[in-house]
């Protein structure tokens, strides 16, 4: 579905009305006093309740084996975020990865990068996130770390993201004015009742984007609908549906010079090198639906059928800098811009780009005792298909532009180039058990059994592929109540990347299925949930096989080989805790990883860190509730992160870094209304530094930390 564009006189009645209402908000804020009963507020970002994702139902995060971060809607309002990008903030174990403004998010987990389109889940069904993410509809994301062999058919190594949608309740109303620095506005409601076995929840919202970062405006829709109703007893209905659209200009990264880095406090943070006369927005719209059945079948046994589709519609454009022709003539990796600040930059232009993703679940759930020892169990069968449709595209050399966005090139929109149509059926059989040996000791254990098709083609019908695979993934852990508020738990589990040798000439087995790659990892950790104090810590392993082309690799036939060649091994220790005592709250998590090559035939690889990924990584929040002023926290935001590499040999590296971001939230009543301000700074100290360093397409890209930034909101809930 797509949106119509705001105008410019829609953008101005857009800024009078947040206006007039803030105006009107704080006037009868100074003719009202607050009423002292209003909730403390906290930076809680992990739950009590459970991560849904992992799929042993309800049980909380406290007592479950595996390591797991819900963020819900008020942590993520309270720290100003709005997309998956900005996750990294609240969470050490999850980084950036390649977050370009105004493109799709891409998140790293234990220092591996997630696949956006195999480690996103909504609702626990698949979904592809190779779009914008809307958040508006999201009561909660779920953050599981580790393999998810046991949750996913084939996946990254690292975690799984998991979007919950909000669902009817009995009585909800919000109004939510919510402003950016330069000029961003956005308007968003959320309406629901539930009464009489039938139940509603309505999300909208629209923004008008105006960043600091320049060229850079765009607008932002969403709107979605749940729904409820409860056939007969025992049974519930729920069906939703979203839309969504983002029209934005994407912002390329800069680069190193040659080999050297650059000063990060000599750029500009606000400058977007996608700047030519001719440069398009980048359009991502999506339309998602689900539909859930649950029946329970008797007081311990519950059945669910859960079906979904999600249909995306992009065109992707940009002024693309990429490599230095003038000093890199042959082009070989890794690429980077010319010494004297110049790069080449091409024509790119995508559109009509449609991905499809569908979805079901058909699975029993229940307890049971057999031979005295306590089972809670789940058993399914899910089916999933992708398909992916594209058109030829547009990667034409304009010219050679300059890191200080001065110089204006050409246009060149000829579709010269081809792309890659892709299909995949997959069918997937999973088993859980969580057993309950003694008052300390459970079992938990499970497998997925994944039997895949997958085919792809050029535009132009060339370099077809097609292969099958089957596999199964176990995972395993033991915990035992150490004390009533105190677990420590061993876990044991598998991951599954499935990949197939290029069709090219100069590969040898062009097209070929290759032995899929079975990531393992081992967890070790200890939680602990008390009145004023929840705190876990683990440490893992994990081990990935690696792929490497070995040969001379140039233009002759079969002078290429694609083989596993050792591993990557990322181990590390992962510490969060969340603490109040009186009226501060605080909240902080760390991690701590070693994560290296090993194993590779080609000596000078091993013990090499990989690229974009920080060794440490501290994040801290804190609230304090003035008791003078009934309603009112000030808050503060520390992020930490250590240096990362540049280049895959381990030459260049950025240096660490730390952001501090403040802010203030104040609830009071308002004639039988209850309105929450909240006003925040980015980056306090306007910090200036490379934030993340990706390595994507052999080239070596680099992003400076957004500058200070400015952002307030009012809701009004009724």
């Amino acid at each position: 579905m797509a949106f119509r564009s705001v105008s410019v006189s829609s953008t101005h009645q857009l800024h009078r009305l947040a206006c007039a209402a803030l105006l009107a908000c704080s006037a009868a804020t100074q003719a009202q006093t607050a009423d002292p009963a209003v909730q403390t507020v906290t930076v809680s970002g992990r739950s009590a309740g459970p991560a849904s994702v992992a799929g042993f139902g309800d049980v909380p995060l406290s007592k479950s084996p595996f390591s797991a971060t819900v963020l819900n809607a008020n942590a993520l309002q309270d720290a100003g975020i709005t997309g998956i990008a900005d996750l990294t903030r609240l969470d050490a174990g999850t980084t950036d990865a390649y977050n370009a403004p105004g493109y799709w998010g891409q998140l790293a987990v234990r220092g591996f990068t997630l696949d956006n389109r195999f480690n996103y889940r909504r609702d626990g069904l698949p979904i592809n996130a190779e779009t914008v993410i809307a958040n508006g509809n999201k009561q909660a994301i779920e953050i599981l770390k580790g393999t998810s062999g046991l949750q996913a058919g084939t996946s990254a190594p690292g975690g799984l993201v998991n979007l919950v949608v909000k669902r009817p309740k009995d009585n909800v109303g919000t109004a939510t004015l919510a402003w950016t620095e330069r000029n961003s506005l956005g308007v968003a409601v959320d309406l629901g009742r539930r009464a009489d076995g039938f139940g509603w929840r309505l999300n909208a919202d629209i923004e008008h984007l105006d960043p600091l970062t320049r060229h850079a405006d765009g607008q932002r829709r969403m709107l979605a609908l749940a729904v409820e109703a409860q056939p007969s007893r025992g049974s519930l209905l729920e069906a939703e549906v979203e839309l969504s659209r983002q029209s934005q200009p994407s912002t390329p990264g800069f680069s190193l010079l040659g080999r050297r880095l650059p000063d990060a406090s000599s750029v500009d943070p606000r400058l977007s090198l996608n700047n030519q006369a001719w440069s398009l927005p980048v359009v991502m719209s999506g339309r998602t639906a689900s539909l859930r059945y649950t029946q329970d079948l008797d007081r311990d046994t519950q059945l669910v059928a859960h079906a979904m589709q999600q249909r995306l519609h992009s065109d992707d454009r940009i002024a693309f800098p990429f490599a230095c022709g003038a000093e890199n003539p042959d082009f070989i990796p890794p690429y980077t811009y010319c010494s004297d600040g110049s790069f080449d930059l091409y024509d790119f232009r995508s559109e009509g780009e449609r991905r499809t993703s569908s979805a079901i679940d058909l699975a029993v759930s229940g307890q049971a005792t057999l031979a005295g020892t306590r089972h809670r169990y789940s058993a399914g069968l899910m089916a999933t298909r992708y398909q992916a449709r594209f058109n030829r595209q547009a990667y034409n050399w304009v010219g050679n532009g300059q890191v200080d966005g001065s110089v204006q090139l050409p246009a060149d929109p000829r579709l010269t180039d081809e792309n890659t149509n892709r299909d995949e059926r997959t069918t997937e059989l999973h088993l859980q058990d969580a057993v309950t040996l003694s008052p300390q000791w459970s079992l938990w254990a499970g497998l997925r059994h994944t039997r895949l098709h997958r085919e792809s083609v050029r535009t132009d019908g060339s370099r077809q592929t097609g292969y099958s695979q089957s596999f199964t993934t176990p995972w395993l852990a033991l915990s035992h109540a150490l004390t009533a508020e105190g677990q420590a738990y061993l876990s044991w589990g598998q991951g599954i990347e499935s990949e197939v040798v290029p069709n090219r000439s100069r590969y040898n087995g062009p097209g070929e299925a290759l032995p899929a790659l079975k990531s393992r990892q081992v967890e070790l950790g200890y939680k602990h949930s008390g009145p004023s104090l929840d705190w876990r810590v683990a440490a893992f392993d994990i081990r990935r096989p690696a792929w490497r082309d070995v040969g001379s690799c140039g233009s002759t036939a079969g002078s290429c080989t694609r083989q596993i060649d050792g591993a990557a091994r990322h181990r590390g220790i992962e510490a969060e805790a969340d603490w109040r005592i009186g009226p501060l709250n605080l909240r902080g998590s760390a991690m701590l990883l070693k994560a290296r090559r090993e194993g590779s035939t080609d000596a000078s690889l091993n013990g090499l860190r990989p690229t974009n990924v920080p060794a440490r990584s501290l994040k801290l929040q804190a609230a304090y509730n003035l008791g003078q002023v009934p309603g009112l926290a000030l808050l503060a935001f520390i992020t930490h992160e250590g240096d990362r590499q540049v280049l895959p040999d381990n030459s260049v590296a950025t240096p660490g870094w730390t952001r501090l971001d403040v802010g203030a939230r104040y609830t009071q009543r308002l004639a039988g209304r209850t309105v929450v301000w909240r006003a925040g700074i980015d980056n306090l100290a306007n910090r200036r530094a490379w934030q993340e360093a990706p390595y994507q397409y052999d080239h070596a890209y680099l992003y400076p930390l957004a500058p200070r930034t400015l952002h307030a909101s009012a809701q009004l809930s009724f």
